[in-house]
């Protein structure tokens, strides 16, 4: 399985390579490739239409204004499910190209136990063994799946409807519906917020799939290190020894 899974993959970020650019420049290391990049963004556009046809359906007497986009109420709830599909699928194929790097490790939950440390800012890097993906990454990812497997589920149920499933069903499905909204867009505005503020420079790897050295060695050390064969923290100060301002 795994190695099918791989195979899709490597075919699947060479036919996107050779239609789409990867732009590493000196100082650079390349974080993303082309064909994750595409899946990154289309996960993004078919989960805020699925979330903004959703306010409107869901709330009409408060997101009323959303519906308009969509050519009103009726088309707006007729076109939400294939919204939501888009996305399932999309974020399907994502987590088929982020299984490996997502796999959960020791380091991982370490990261977790410090996790105060590092919101507050008291420590520059981060852990020494935190790879490509750190703790809150792969955790929100996994979020992520299980949100998925529950839109899935309900947004069947609510699509086929009562006469299907019946009313009891249909009732429980848009309660879990509404809270798995809930808990996915939270994390996606902590996903926004750490993409472009809390780790300047992050949104760049998702634009041209290239990120400074200086930014992989203070948010993913040990990725740093795999990749350059070289030590995170003689490499920041190596930096600074040249008067170079070490800005991820």
């Amino acid at each position: 399985m795994s190695s099918a899974v791989e195979r899709f993959d490597d075919k699947a970020r060479d036919a996107f390579d050779r239609i789409g650019q990867n732009e590493v420049y000196v100082g650079e290391l390349q974080r993303h490739r082309v064909y994750t990049r595409f899946l990154h963004w289309m996960v993004a556009l078919f989960f805020f239409l699925a979330l903004f046809s959703g306010f409107g359906i869901y709330l009409p007497w408060l997101f009323r204004w959303f519906t308009p986009i969509f050519g009103g109420g009726p088309l707006a709830r007729a076109l939400h499910p294939w919204f939501g599909l888009g996305f399932v699928i999309f974020f399907g194929l994502q987590a088929l190209n982020w299984i490996a790097p997502m796999t959960w490790t020791p380091a991982d939950t370490r990261w977790m136990r410090n996790l105060s440390n590092t919101v507050s800012g008291k420590e520059k890097m981060e852990p020494p063994d935190t790879g490509f993906f750190n703790g809150g990454q792969k955790a929100q990812f996994w979020e992520i799946v299980g949100g998925s497997v529950v839109y899935l589920i309900t947004g069947i149920i609510l699509w086929a409807g009562a006469r299907t499933f019946g009313r009891w069903a249909v009732a429980v499905s848009y309660i879990l519906h509404d809270i798995s909204a809930v808990i996915m867009l939270g994390g996606i505005f902590i996903h926004i917020y750490l993409s472009t503020i809390g780790e300047p420079g992050t949104f760049r790897a998702m634009i041209r799939g290239a990120v400074s050295e200086a930014w992989a060695w203070t948010f993913h050390p040990a990725w740093y290190k795999e990749v350059t064969g070289r030590d995170p923290v003689e490499a920041c100060e190596e930096a600074r020894k040249r008067g170079f301002i070490a800005r991820p």
